[in-house]
């Protein structure tokens, strides 16, 4: 999911499009990016540790440094995905960050143990929404729009 925002960003964009893990970004990261999109799998109905790793790390060096950047949210979810992305939407929001799509979430409905440890195969639909993502904050920030 995140490798086809960010081509889909590289498409649309003449600059230079980061995917960094969230255990390589830092707050220079963070200052370095016009724009963001946060992506994660839903892990207990929250984001996932590592991410909630890089906000706590990044969160207070960056704090109002990064005010009206454009971001959006992909949530790889096993059932629903709405608080993981409430999550993001609330963090985003302590930075005052601007929002500039709805969150994308992309349920895998894996329910059982086994379908929950399986590695995710992410249809060519979703994917092709989340290129269109990358695409649309990509080709916003290149207008001047955000």
């Amino acid at each position: 999911m995140a490798e086809a925002a960010r081509d889909g960003a590289a498409a649309e964009h003449s600059g230079v499009v980061r995917l960094l893990h969230a255990t390589d970004a830092g707050p220079a990261d963070v200052l370095a990016a016009d724009g963001y999109v946060f992506a994660t799998p839903e892990n207990l109905a929250a984001i996932s540790g590592l991410m909630k790793d890089f906000f706590d790390r990044c969160y207070y060096p960056v704090l109002d440094r990064v005010n009206g950047r454009p971001y959006a949210s992909l949530v790889c979810a096993g059932s629903d995905g709405s608080n993981a992305a409430r999550q993001m939407a609330r963090i985003a929001t302590g930075w005052r960050l601007k929002a500039v799509a709805e969150p994308l979430i992309i349920c895998t409905h894996a329910q059982t143990p086994e379908a929950i440890l399986a590695p995710k195969q992410i249809g060519g639909g979703d994917l092709a929404n989340c290129r269109v993502l990358g695409e649309s904050l990509a080709t916003g920030l290149a207008l001047g729009v955000f």
